[in-house]
């Protein structure tokens, strides 16, 4: 059997062999549109490096055909482990196979309505290893879209009480023209290298293979590219939505728009869409979980006899009562006056209000006479416990 030298599917395709497979699809879209027959009629050679860029896509797309391919490379054992279709007892060691074609050594053998004689490609032995011989009568995976993200800013306000945010975006949607398929409508006709049927018949001796037809890619049509999408099925568009913000977002929440993503190819479902908040600081309020934190200052006389006070919360006014002694950085608790859970809706988390306590400036001298007097009755030391706790 001859054999031929086969240029290396990472280097015919220009990635490393490293490379992600979004870096290895869009070197390979690249390379098909450059070399497509409908962009190069009558010229050979580029049909020719239009399948083997085919092939080489069709392998290193497929994980576990990319893995055999890193582990043996032209030397691929057969279906069930053991030698290829005509390998007879050798082991994978000492078999090469040619990418241009494997002669099973029918002699002239074919079978009804595929190509007598042809080859059978390393992606079509890599279809029966992995699924048996009838793959080609499997349909053409949809690859569906990918999920973008976009970033807004709201404020505290908008977060607490939610709301609703226009926003424009860019996302790939569906080709007007082609509906996605990527082919220009109206314009195909039946695969005359396997009759439409998307297989082809490969003979060895006694023996039979039905393997996916490589000049269609198993769709039994032959189409021209679209040139509204390049052969995508997928245009740029930028779109205008509305977008309801539901009470009690933080920054770093994402709300979710179900099928807004970039569409898929080929038919495939459409990606989602995520908006990523922002929620702009607030002067007064402090977010932690879902409670809020807030500092009120209360005076003296206050503090030191008890009292009813207002403070501010995120509905409007509210009373919280001051208990008699209390110090500076006393913390009191507002019940379910705090931020909407977005974890447990219907419920809220607290107000905690931190007391601050505010001196009287002495300008006044009944002010510095009063403090006077309070000195002689309360003539307590405040600081002494301190010193008790910080010797050493």
């Amino acid at each position: 059997m001859a054999t031929t030298t086969k240029q290396d599917y990472y280097e015919l395709l220009g990635v490393a062999r490293k490379a992600s497979v979004k870096d290895i699809r869009a070197a390979y879209r690249k390379l098909a549109r450059k070399y497509h027959p409908d962009l190069n009629p009558g010229d050979k050679s580029a049909e020719e490096k239009f399948k083997q860029v085919q092939e080489a896509y069709e392998v290193l797309s497929d994980a576990k055909k990319r893995q055999m391919y890193d582990q043996f490379g032209f030397n691929v054992p057969g279906p069930g482990g053991g030698p290829p279709p005509g390998a007879g007892g050798a082991s994978p060691q000492d078999i090469h196979f040619d990418f241009g074609g494997f002669d099973f050594g029918g002699a002239g053998a074919g079978g009804a309505g595929g190509a007598q004689g042809s080859g059978t490609s390393f992606r079509d032995l890599f279809s029966q290893f992995f699924r048996g011989a009838n793959a080609a009568q499997e349909a053409q995976e949809h690859e569906p879209g990918t999920d973008l993200e976009y970033q807004i800013d709201i404020t505290f306000a908008e977060a607490m009480h939610g709301t609703v945010k226009k926003i424009s975006f860019s996302r790939l949607d569906v080709c007007s023209a082609c509906h996605g398929t990527g082919a220009a409508p109206g314009d195909e006709k039946a695969c005359p290298t396997c009759g439409g049927s998307g297989q082809v018949t490969q003979v060895s001796g006694k023996m039979r293979f039905q393997i996916t037809c490589s000049r269609c890619g198993g769709s039994g049509k032959l189409r021209t590219m679209c040139r509204n999408c390049g052969g995508e099925g997928r245009v740029a568009k930028v779109e205008t939505l509305d977008v309801r913000i539901p009470p009690g977002a933080q920054t770093g929440s994402r709300v979710r728009v179900p099928g807004r993503g970039n569409s898929g190819l080929h038919g495939g479902p459409q990606g989602d869409l995520y908006i990523i908040l922002r929620v702009e600081p607030h002067p007064f309020f402090e977010r932690r979980g879902d409670d809020l934190y807030t500092v009120v200052p209360v005076s003296v006389p206050e503090a030191s006899l008890g009292a009813k006070v207002e403070v501010p919360t995120i509905d409007g006014r509210s009373q919280v009562r001051i208990p008699p002694g209390t110090g500076s950085g006393k913390k009191l608790r507002l019940r379910e006056k705090g931020a909407p859970s977005i974890r447990q809706p219907g419920k809220r988390g607290d107000q905690i209000i931190e007391v601050q306590i505010v001196v009287p400036k002495p300008e006044d001298e009944r002010v510095r006479n009063l403090m006077k007097e309070l000195s002689k009755i309360e003539p307590e030391d405040p600081r002494q416990e301190i010193f008790a706790r910080a010797s050493l």
